[in-house]
């Protein structure tokens, strides 16, 4: 993954209602209106909101064909899974890091 492309996730991701806002969507795509309700904030704030989390490139919208005014955001798996692999690749660095220390503390002493 880019560090450009991970800077904008996590930054999308770094707010708590943005990160609800996930959560909701994993379960199924959501109408705006829904989403602010659930989450607990104003219509305009659930906007800017999903601006950055589109700009993140976490979600998607769509319009459905019965009415274009309403936007319907569901969940890009790409950015998640870009996410994960970088996490892991942390996480696999960071106990080879910690099997090294391991390895040195109790290792025999050479004095």
């Amino acid at each position: 993954m880019k560090a450009a492309a991970l800077d904008r996730t996590l930054a999308a991701l770094a707010d708590p209602h943005r990160r609800r806002v996930v959560e909701l969507l994993r379960e199924h795509p959501r109408p705006a209106g829904d989403l602010a309700r659930a989450v607990g904030v104003a219509p305009p704030a659930m906007s800017r909101h999903l601006r950055a989390l589109r700009e993140g490139g976490i979600v998607e919208e769509s319009h459905p064909a019965f009415d274009a005014r309403v936007r319907i955001y569901a969940l890009r798996a790409e950015p998640m899974m870009d996410l994960l692999r970088w996490l892991e690749e942390t996480e696999r660095m960071w106990s080879e890091q910690l099997s090294a220390l391991k390895r040195h503390v109790e290792g025999p002493a050479e004095r």
